[in-house]
């Protein structure tokens, strides 16, 4: 399958070529800090390949030191792009894609991690669009 993404000011652009073994929301304490979410949405794959159509420079890395945790965004706008770890190991924020998303999450992960707000969210009220 061929996918395609981009970061939200549209600098960086591309396209993936293959398949995801995972998907997982991880809920370690990194990945809360990188999205400043409950959880990250990763999908992971060892064998997709990616080409960047527009603005690979624009992309920065972060690792994190002394741990496996690395990120790529966008220089410009700050969005999760995907990046290729150690033992060529695709990982795509799934927010990141602008065709639909492959596959459903497969687990949630590092839920001991898990912050203390994020139980029982489907109880929460919910608006089509923005409060007003």
């Amino acid at each position: 399958m061929k996918y395609y993404g981009s970061c939200l000011c549209g600098k960086v652009t591309f396209e993936m070529d293959g398949e995801f073994e995972h998907f997982f929301l991880c809920h370690c304490a990194y990945c809360r800090k990188d999205t400043g979410s409950a959880h990250a949405a990763n999908l992971f794959s060892r064998t997709a390949v990616i080409r960047w159509l527009t603005g690979e420079d624009q992309i920065s890395t972060y690792k994190l030191p002394d741990t496996r945790h690395q990120r790529s965004f966008c220089a410009s706008c700050g969005s999760a792009l995907p990046n290729v770890q150690p033992g060529d190991l695709l990982v795509v924020p799934a927010g990141c894609f602008d065709s639909d998303t492959p596959i459903l999450p497969s687990a949630h992960i590092f839920v001991g991690s898990r912050a203390n707000w994020d139980n029982s969210l489907e109880k929460v009220f919910s608006f089509e669009g923005g409060p007003e």
